[in-house]
């Protein structure tokens, strides 16, 4: 959204915008636009929908507003060659949120944060038949903050691909823009997390758990069992210090009040959350529900019965 506001208010025009078709959305479920499409439809700019993109006449449609380039920002659709190519210019451009060509793939930032990576950031591509393995325009970095969640920095990076595809477009048009290959050897994937990957394995040191927690919040949240019903850990911090207790086992009281075991120090939970409930400062969840000390938690779980 920052990127389609930024160009909206930029010097060349918008002639068309593509998005994903109305999806159910809010608690209502109710069928809606995308917030590009809602914006789109407000700043009066040609609009469509398509299920597939890659349906001929969706190319058929584009071509008629004759575009010079096309922008593409977290699409999620395959571009066949016949979109790809549509553009006077011959090609579209892509604001990626890595540092090309490190992690590749539909979950970058999530990524990042579980491989401990000490900066990201942002690169503008070529979009080719490969998944983010187009030439680069230019590559942004910025450090990931030691307690930045994908959230926080998904935010943070949708702005700074905003000034970073604007930059390019304007250099685009005025013909002094370079193009660098990747070196495809040095490519690492960022695959879209599956359900096992939100699973907490206290074997693990409490970093990794403290950075996996931090990758999948706030949604969907880093998840293991209590007494064999679900539980989300969805804010946690590692604790330095000798363990002793098998991991999962919970231990009250002190600061901070609650410490799991891990394979190398102790996780500290900040917020929870219950099957049906809402999420809960660790104190006020403490308060209302049994937790007792040398509790164990993940027992038999699995990600099946984590998606209930």
């Amino acid at each position: 959204m920052p990127t389609f506001e930024r160009l909206l208010a930029g010097r060349h025009p918008i002639v068309a915008t593509v998005s994903q078709p109305d999806r159910p959305r809010g608690r209502g479920r109710r069928l809606s636009p995308s917030p590009v499409a809602r914006r789109a439809l407000e700043a009066g700019i040609p609009l469509l929908r398509p299920e597939r993109v890659g349906a001929p006449e969706v190319a058929e449609e584009l071509r008629r507003f004759e575009p010079d380039l096309g922008v593409v920002v977290a699409f999620g659709q395959f571009l066949p060659r016949r979109i790809r190519e549509l553009p006077r210019l011959g090609y579209l451009i892509n604001g990626h949120a890595s540092l090309l060509p490190r992690h590749r793939g539909a979950a970058p930032i999530s990524h990042a944060i579980l491989a401990g990576d000490a900066e990201t950031g942002v690169s503008v591509m070529r979009v080719e038949r490969e998944m983010d393995a187009g030439a680069v325009a230019t590559r942004v970095g910025t450090p990931i903050g030691p307690d930045e969640t994908t959230g926080q920095l998904t935010e943070r990076l949708a702005r700074i691909t905003a000034d970073a595809i604007a930059e390019v477009v304007e250099a685009i048009a005025q013909d002094r823009v370079s193009w660098c290959e990747q070196d495809h050897e040095r490519a690492t994937l960022a695959p879209k997390l599956a359900a096992e990957d939100t699973v907490l394995d206290f074997r693990e040191p409490a970093r990794a758990l403290a950075r996996r927690v931090r990758a999948l919040a706030p949604r969907p949240g880093a998840r293991t069992t209590l007494e064999g019903e679900p539980l989300r850990i969805l804010s946690a911090f590692a604790v330095e210090g000798p363990g002793g207790d098998p991991p999962g086992t919970v231990r009250r009281g002190g600061d901070p009040p609650l410490r799991i075991a891990t394979g190398a120090g102790w996780l500290a939970p900040q917020r929870l959350q219950r099957a049906g409930g809402r999420p809960l400062p660790v104190e006020e969840f403490l308060r209302g529900h049994a937790l007792p000390d040398g509790a164990r938690l993940g027992d038999g779980c699995d990600a099946a019965r984590l998606d209930a």
